[in-house]
C-alpha cells in the first residue's frame, strides 16, 4: 500500500466490501447436520473484520455483536457466502453489516440465512485506540444503512447508561438491605 493510500482520510463503502465462502463440512454442524451457530458466529465476526480492516487499514478488534438474526438453518455440505461492509464510521469505531447465504450445492437453491450488526475499534500496534477514516456512502441503499447505524448507536449507548443505572441502584438497594 503506498503511503497516499494510508493516509486518505475519506473511503467509500464499495471500497469496504469483503466476502467469503466456506464449505460446511461434519466438524461444523451439530447432530442434525446443521451448521453450528457459534461456528457461523466466527464465520460472520472474521468477514465483519476484513470489511474493518479494509476501512481502517489497521488492527481492529471486536467490541460488538450488536444484532444477529439466524433466519434458517445451514446443512452440511452447503457453501456458505458471507458478505460484509462497514455501515457507518465514528471516531476510533466502524458498525459493519454481514449477510450470508446457503447454496445447496445439488440443487443449486440459493437461501438467504442470516445476517448480523457488528461493532469494530481500530487499534494501534500498543492497542490504543486510533482514528478511521471518514466513510462515503453514495447509494440511497448505502445511505439508509448508515443512517440505521447511528440509530442502533444511540440505542447502545442508552442501553448502557440504562445498564450501569441499574447496577447503582442494585448497589445502594442492597447496602440498604444491610443497614436493616
Amino acid at each position: 500500500m503506498s503511503e497516499i493510500e494510508a493516509n486518505v482520510t475519506v473511503r467509500t463503502v464499495a471500497s469496504t466490501q469483503s466476502e467469503m465462502t466456506e464449505l460446511i463440512l461434519p466438524n461444523d454442524t451439530n447432530t442434525l447436520g446443521h451448521l453450528l451457530g457459534g461456528r457461523l458466529m466466527h464465520f460472520i465476526d472474521l468477514t465483519g473484520a476484513m470489511a474493518a480492516y479494509r476501512h481502517s487499514r489497521s488492527h481492529v478488534v471486536t467490541a460488538a455483536m450488536d444484532h444477529i438474526d439466524f433466519i434458517q438453518p445451514v446443512h452440511l455440505g452447503d457453501l456458505v457466502t458471507l458478505k460484509s461492509s462497514v455501515n457507518r464510521a465514528f471516531t476510533t469505531s466502524m458498525e459493519v453489516g454481514v449477510k450470508v447465504w446457503a447454496e445447496n450445492t445439488r440443487t443449486a437453491s440459493i437461501a438467504h440465512v442470516a445476517s448480523a450488526y457488528l461493532v469494530f475499534v481500530a487499534i494501534d500496534m500498543e492497542g490504543r485506540r486510533q482514528r478511521v477514516p471518514q466513510l462515503l456512502p453514495e447509494t440511497p441503499d448505502e445511505i439508509r444503512r448508515s443512517e440505521d447505524a447511528l440509530r442502533r448507536r444511540e440505542y447502545r449507548e442508552a442501553e448502557a447508561v440504562r445498564r450501569k443505572n441499574a447496577k447503582l441502584t442494585a448497589a445502594r438497594q442492597a447496602e440498604t438491605a444491610k443497614q436493616l
